[in-house]
């Protein structure tokens, strides 16, 4: 059995405690309200979240698909990273992990952006104050799994009120582009999926002619065709919305960011021979 490397195995270890955390302490609603990325609108954001929802998996119940989220993700950080590690050593392993989590979250957070901001030409002529547009894209419409307009209808009322603001004005175009600004704007990111996208494409310019399956495809492929296969099919579900393999709810923006930076810094280092001097 291959041996972990220090810094997987302290990976591995934030990790689990984290998703301990998520289940045992204030039934997952506290650590997602304080560690998960929010989007920046959001009033529950903090920019402690940039780095924290890269250590985060969902955990409110054991019920659902976040067992095998973190179960998934931590299989593939100890297959994946411990040989990286190996060659680059833990500070480059590290920054590398780290690195793809931040590009992951840009590109993710990017994406919302742009969806964001186009949602929010629906309601240019409306002239409403941005504090209130925060309240109102901040407000908690769930019930169950689903965001309903009802209730955001509903809830949003006082806070015209509030602003002395005509209700009447809200037509159904500028409504649905407020509920499509409140489900961006509530829109949390968990996960190492980034981190290990990085160190995947990491992986693969290191080792590109490993034999690499899927568990439900059990044909050998390798790594220089399997990994960039696995990126552009997140890349399409991204733009088209229609997940391949994973929840429809998996942030496809996010792999990609993640996978792109790993691919761009091992690029730069090995054009720079790192491998004449670890980095320990």
């Amino acid at each position: 059995m291959m041996r972990i490397s220090d810094t997987v195995k302290h990976l591995l270890i934030i990790n689990v405690l984290m998703f301990i955390g998520t289940i045992f302490i204030g039934n997952g609603i506290l650590f997602y309200d304080l560690f998960a990325m929010h989007f920046p609108t959001n009033e529950a954001f903090q920019p402690w979240q940039i780095i924290t929802h890269m250590f985060m998996h969902g955990g409110a119940d054991l019920n659902n698909l976040s067992v095998m989220h973190i179960l998934f993700n931590m299989f593939a950080l100890w297959m994946f990273g411990t040989p990286v590690e190996q060659v680059l050593g833990s500070k480059r392993f590290l920054f590398i992990y780290i690195s793809a989590g931040l590009g992951a979250v840009a590109l993710q957070v990017g994406y919302y952006y742009f969806d964001y901001y186009s949602a929010l030409s629906g309601i240019a002529d409306l002239n409403m104050n941005s504090d209130m547009i925060r309240k109102i894209v901040s407000i908690d419409a769930t019930e169950g799994p689903y965001i309903k307009g009802e209730i955001l209808s509903r809830q949003m009322m006082p806070i015209l009120a509030e602003y002395n603001f005509n209700a009447n004005l809200i037509t159904d175009g500028a409504f649905r582009s407020l509920f499509d600004m409140n489900v961006i704007a509530r829109n949390t990111m968990v996960g190492a999926s980034g981190c290990i996208m990085g160190i995947l494409a990491a992986f693969g310019m290191m080792n590109p002619n490993a034999e690499l399956m899927l568990i439900f495809l059990p044909i050998p492929i390798k790594a220089k065709y399997f990994i960039p296969g696995i990126i552009i099919l997140d890349l399409i579900s991204g733009i088209t919305g229609q997940s391949f393999f994973s929840p429809s709810n998996t942030a496809h923006f996010a792999h990609v960011g993640g996978a792109l930076t790993g691919f761009l810094i091992m690029w730069y280092w090995k054009k720079t021979q790192f491998n004449r001097n670890r980095w320990n």
